[in-house]
């Protein structure tokens, strides 16, 4: 522990803190792409509507099943020989390192926050649609205005428990060799050889966003559990 030197650490914090950025930008995309997709695909199984809800379930079924990583490998190794084959002359056609951990997250996690919000919808009361039907409003309105509100609110702390997965998950991007938080320290460690400063400052990075994030998911689950019990 006496060999330790943390003042490398003044010299490469704005690396680091760019691969914070880009940890972090990430995460917000595939969230937001995520929930988007996730609800549609929720409310698409909801419905049940033929053809398409079997089509979702076996999407997701899929992605489940699969590593990340893996999805990361697929979409960057076949998509672009496939488009290849269906715009071009045969010949793959490059998407990218960036734009494929971009996509890759936002389909992924769009599976996993599908199911939340479809497990939602199954609890809600049955008098919430009742009222709805009273006061005549049209079934877009019925869940933009009254059932997806109380859903997101509800299921919230599951909704950031996930989210939290997703940003530890960003790690693996290194596999395309982009510089994410740890993809930084990485590099710099190889640049002056301080492998265990610098992955001890990842590690406390992590563990502070994690756990603060934690730590709301935690208030948000006291939250509700007390209106349920004064409901």
């Amino acid at each position: 522990m006496n060999s330790l030197d943390f003042s490398i650490l003044v010299q490469a914090w704005p690396y680091l803190w760019s691969g914070l950025l880009f940890s972090l930008a990430l995460t917000v995309a595939a969230f937001v792409v995520g929930m988007l997709l996730g609800t549609c695909f929720a409310l698409v199984q909801h419905f049940e509507l033929p053809v398409v809800s079997q089509i979702v379930r076996s999407y997701i079924a899929l992605i489940r099943s699969i590593p990340l990583i893996l999805v990361l490998f697929w979409f960057f190794f076949l998509v672009p020989i496939v488009l290849g084959h269906l715009y071009g002359n045969g010949r793959p056609i490059p998407i990218g390192a960036t734009w494929t951990a971009f996509i890759t997250f936002g389909l992924f996690e769009a599976a996993y926050y599908s199911e939340i919000i479809r497990v939602g919808l199954r609890a809600v009361n049955k008098g919430q649609f009742e009222a709805c039907q009273a006061l005549a409003l049209s079934t877009f309105d019925t869940y933009r205005c009254v059932i997806l509100p109380q859903v997101i609110r509800v299921a919230s702390p599951i909704i950031l428990s996930q989210t939290i997965i997703l940003f530890q998950d960003t790690s693996l991007v290194y596999v395309l060799s982009l510089t994410d938080l740890l993809g930084a320290a990485s590099k710099l460690a190889q640049l002056n050889g301080r492998l265990v400063e610098m992955y001890l400052v990842v590690a406390m990075v992590y563990l502070a966003i994690s756990s603060a994030a934690s730590q709301c998911v935690a208030s948000l689950r006291r939250r509700y559990a007390l209106g349920g019990a004064h409901r």
